[in-house]
């Protein structure tokens, strides 16, 4: 039987850049489980702004959904923001949507969300600031740089770094020299691949919609008014990086990119780390966070104790990323999941379309076991669903 799995992707995220593959690894062993249960993939790479409002990227998956689904099973899987974008098409109580671009909705099987934030995360409103929105441009063309093209750019990842560090007195000087450094990364990539990253980047400063609702002020609204499809199977993969520590950065000796990288995610994850009671990124139980008894058994399990509210992957909290049936959890940070992470195998015997590449160090030591059983996971629930 074939089914159709639409992916769409999240915060500095990106669908295809040239012929680059952002969910590459996800979609090659998904469609690998599939095939030897006897079913057919047929994936669908959403491209879409990373930073353009939930209503707008939910609407376009809608009519990419309509145009190309037929009358075949339908799966939606998202990564970040884009898990609510997949929400937000499937919820019942969707205004925004055209009822012409959700016929599909009857054949709809599964929603897989994967490091979600669907409470919010503190990282996005820095992003909404002034600074933040400049950060998250060179966030993009990084990931871009160090996932396509396998570059360490080690001058704009250091500018970047310093800019973290001293985010509330940022200077002029500062935000120039991070302006010229991306500038000839953009460059690097523009000879390698195309163009559209010049119109992709100034598509994220002229909207920054996403960056707003993901607040976790913003989310405590969302929250309450979006609603699960009744009988769509709505599952989710939650990870934390271990928290930063001075030890870590050992492993980084005599690896100038590795230590840079390594002090870049920890700046990231000091800023997710942050949190109001007022407005927790996590469902809660009175004044403690919970998430159901068997989300909190597979909690405890994997992390031998229930996760910290400031516990997070550097870029959502993982108490955030918890929506529906849990059913992976464990140790990596935002890209580890989608296969990002540091490939330890001789890469001059691996195509390069087979290559793992990791830009952004967090210590996790996630790897192919972790991979493969998060795979596993997620399309064991697809398939029980279809």
């Amino acid at each position: 039987m074939r089914q159709h799995v639409y992916f769409s992707p999240g915060m500095f995220g990106f669908g295809r850049l040239g012929s680059y593959n952002y969910f590459a690894h996800v979609e090659r062993g998904l469609s690998a489980r599939f095939a030897a249960a006897g079913h057919e993939l047929v994936a669908h790479i959403i491209n879409d702004l990373p930073t353009a409002s939930i209503r707008r990227r939910a609407t376009r998956l809608a009519e990419i959904v309509t145009r190309t689904c037929g009358d075949e099973p339908v799966h939606l899987l998202g990564h970040s923001t884009g898990g609510l974008d997949a929400r937000l098409a499937a919820s019942p109580a969707t205004r925004s949507i055209e009822a012409e671009f959700l016929a599909w909705l009857p054949r709809l099987r599964s929603v897989t969300t994967m490091n979600t934030p669907h409470f919010g995360t503190p990282l996005a409103s820095f992003f909404a600031t002034a600074n933040g929105q400049r950060v998250l441009g060179a966030l993009s063309v990084l990931t871009m740089a160090g996932l396509s093209l396998g570059a360490q750019p080690l001058a704009a990842a250091s500018v970047l770094l310093g800019i973290l560090k001293n985010i509330d007195s940022v200077i002029p000087f500062k935000l120039e020299l991070l302006a010229r450094a991306i500038e000839s990364l953009v460059g690097l990539v523009d000879d390698a691949r195309s163009p559209e990253i010049r119109v992709f980047l100034a598509a994220i400063e002229d909207d920054q919609g996403s960056m707003l609702q993901l607040s976790p002020e913003a989310m405590d609204l969302v929250v309450a008014g979006f609603e699960d499809r009744p009988g769509v199977v709505y599952q989710s993969t939650a990870a934390m990086a271990p928290r930063p520590a001075p030890q870590r950065f050992l492993q980084t000796f005599g690896r100038p990119w590795r230590a840079v990288s390594l002090s870049l995610f920890f700046a990231l994850y000091h800023v997710t780390a942050s949190h109001d009671a007022r407005y927790p990124c996590a469902a809660m139980r009175g004044t403690a966070p919970w998430s159901g008894p068997l989300n909190e058994a597979l909690l405890t399990r994997v992390f031998s104790q229930p996760p910290a509210l400031d516990a997070n992957d550097g870029v959502v909290p993982i108490r955030s990323q918890l929506w529906g049936t849990l059913v992976w959890a464990g140790l990596g940070d935002h890209l580890d999941v989608l296969g990002h992470y540091r490939d330890r195998r001789d890469l001059d015997q691996v195509p390069a379309e087979l290559r793992h590449r990791d830009w952004l160090t967090s210590s996790s030591n996630f790897g192919d076991a972790e991979f493969a059983a998060l795979l596993d996971a997620i399309a064991g629930g697809m398939l029980a669903a279809g």
